[in-house]
């Protein structure tokens, strides 16, 4: 009698795991255009069959049952008898309405804003400058204050990852002693701020927080005992970065404190989001950068401050805290 094998199944080869990789960029697209078309918010209430779900949006039945039983194949979508979908437990991250939703994100990456330059990476590699602005002729920023409705596609993405992160940050840390914290008053660009208070009062917090217009590199309203900034620092290069790190040296009484929420590079081979994410900003920023804890405490010396502990959180991201040397 030969002997059961049971359920065991065999590592992937090498290959499949590189194969995998190299077609990647299928499901990411995949992905923005099922958000794009509005697919999860149409099974928020359970499965549909394909022809309903298309004429609802509009699109082909033939293409979109081919991009859904896509996705069912890498566990976003079930699909049954009559070509009926619905969402599984990971596909529901890609409802707009659900509190970890990724949505936001899966459009943005699929975006031309990222899509296009992210085609160009070969010459970022070369030439250590950004492939958005040899893309587009003008730096990101500069791009979204031109075009609101692209930069309505950032703001949604960045809000779409934000939930879980400042969850996570608040998490780790312990806000006691701290009365006034800046993002606790919202300091942004006008036309970021602008867009601020919808999304305070749609929270429940808008008697909780001062929103103030600015630019961070030349000056910030003084009175916090604490500066967070989340996805700020890593947009700039080291003179840029210490620029706005002064001015909140400025800012803080003798006192303050800054913490930055940035992911920390770590050493050697070990995997971590924040070396990919370092590319992100190789192609679409100001020539920004993920850093590693050396490079921070070498960053915030140049700004005077001294880099007091690393904190890791749930998310990717880690707390780095300072204090005025």
């Amino acid at each position: 009698m030969a002997k059961s094998r049971g359920n065991r199944t065999s590592p992937l080869r090498p290959y499949d795991v590189l194969f995998q990789m190299v077609i990647g960029k299928w499901i990411s697209q995949a992905l923005g255009t099922v958000v794009e078309i509005g697919v999860p918010d149409q099974l928020a209430k359970g499965a549909r069959q394909c022809r309903d779900i298309a004429r609802e949006a509009g699109v082909s039945e033939d293409g979109l049952y081919r991009l859904l039983r896509a996705l069912a194949s890498v566990g976003l979508f079930a699909e049954s008898a009559d070509r009926r979908f619905r969402l599984t437990g990971m596909g529901q991250l890609l409802r707009s309405d659900h509190r970890e939703s990724l949505a936001g994100y899966a459009r943005f990456t699929a975006h031309d804003i990222t899509w296009r330059p992210w085609g160009q990476l070969n010459y970022s590699v070369k030439t250590g400058m950004p492939a958005f602005d040899h893309v587009f002729n003008a730096s990101i920023f500069e791009h979204f204050s031109r075009n609101p409705e692209v930069a309505a596609v950032f703001d949604e993405a960045m809000t779409s990852i934000s939930a879980v992160e400042a969850r996570a940050t608040s998490d780790a840390y312990d806000f006691k002693g701290v009365e006034t914290l800046m993002d606790g008053v919202l300091f942004d660009l006008p036309h970021v701020a602008a867009g601020a208070a919808a999304t305070f009062t749609r929270a429940g917090i808008i008697g909780r927080v001062r929103i103030e217009s600015g630019d961070f590199f030349k000056e910030l309203p003084s009175g916090a005992d604490a500066i967070i900034m989340k996805h700020i620092v890593h947009d700039w290069e080291d003179d840029s970065a210490t620029q706005i790190l002064q001015a909140c040296h400025r800012a803080l009484g003798t006192r303050g404190k800054v913490l930055i929420v940035d992911p920390v590079v770590p050493p050697s081979n070990m995997p971590h989001y924040g070396k990919l994410l370092d590319l992100e900003m190789l192609v679409l920023t100001p020539r920004g950068r993920e850093r590693t804890k050396a490079e921070f405490a070498k960053l915030l010396r140049g700004a005077g401050f001294h880099l007091s502990r690393v904190i890791t959180t749930e998310s990717p991201l880690s707390i780095i805290e300072a204090v005025k040397a």
